[in-house]
């Protein structure tokens, strides 16, 4: 990934992580006014009714509030509300004009597969994720998940997974700090959640994610105090 990578005009850096606002589905007219935040994420897949006749004008509400905007439809296995990949396709294909960046999982390859070609052609940065709910794989196992997500064309791997334990931690950091000069985002949910937001932004982990109104993952800090906590830290 070459370092000049971005999302809308913000642009990413190990060195300075950027804070996306991300929310659920009752608190997406937070966002516009999400203090802290350089970037702010649309989970399209928690609107109550999740429809693609709505997006652009929620999408260039949110826009003139000056933040690039990340547009996601998270599949139900990895955290989302359950909506098939036809919805899915649909609601992504309606805001990608408005929105500066997509999140997709790896594991959505028929999205991948329509969605890159698009992403590429309107200017707009691919991020392909993965999120293992319920452990931390081993590094080896992470590092591979990354490679992936190259191979398929992400301007930006993210890896997601459930910590409990620093050892957990440990293992997210290790990858982190591996390819953090190649570009990577890295957090955990769970127990460990609210110190991986720091500690591997700090590390080099290029976005790291708060929340304003209903956390969209467990380990969620507020925005705010996120922002706080990383300007505290000469991480702002």
């Amino acid at each position: 990934m070459p370092l000049a990578v971005s999302i809308g005009a913000v642009s990413l850096s190990p060195e300075t992580p950027r804070i996306v606002a991300a929310t659920g589905e009752d608190g997406h007219a937070a966002l516009a006014t999400a203090d802290g935040a350089d970037v702010v994420e649309v989970r399209a897949d928690l609107f109550e009714e999740p429809n693609p006749d709505i997006l652009p004008a929620l999408l260039a509400g949110l826009r003139g509030a000056g933040r690039p905007i990340i547009l996601t439809v998270r599949s139900a296995t990895e955290g989302g509300r359950p909506l098939d990949d036809a919805q899915r396709l649909a609601l992504y294909e309606a805001g990608l004009p408005h929105a500066d960046a997509i999140d997709v999982e790896i594991a959505s390859e028929s999205l991948v597969d329509r969605l890159l070609p698009a992403a590429r052609t309107a200017g707009r940065t691919a991020i392909l994720s993965v999120h293992a709910l319920d452990a931390t794989p081993l590094p080896d196992g992470l590092r591979a998940l990354v490679e992936r997500a190259r191979k398929l064309g992400a301007d930006v791997p993210k890896v997601a997974v459930y910590a409990a334990t620093l050892e957990d931690l440990r293992r997210l950091l290790t990858v982190t700090l591996a390819e953090r000069a190649a570009g990577i985002v890295t957090l955990a949910m769970g127990p460990m959640g609210p110190l991986s937001r720091i500690v591997l932004p700090a590390a080099g982990s290029l976005l790291t994610y708060g929340h304003v109104g209903t956390p969209t993952a467990p380990g969620q800090l507020p925005v705010a105090e996120l922002a706080d906590l990383l300007r505290r830290l000469g991480l702002r």
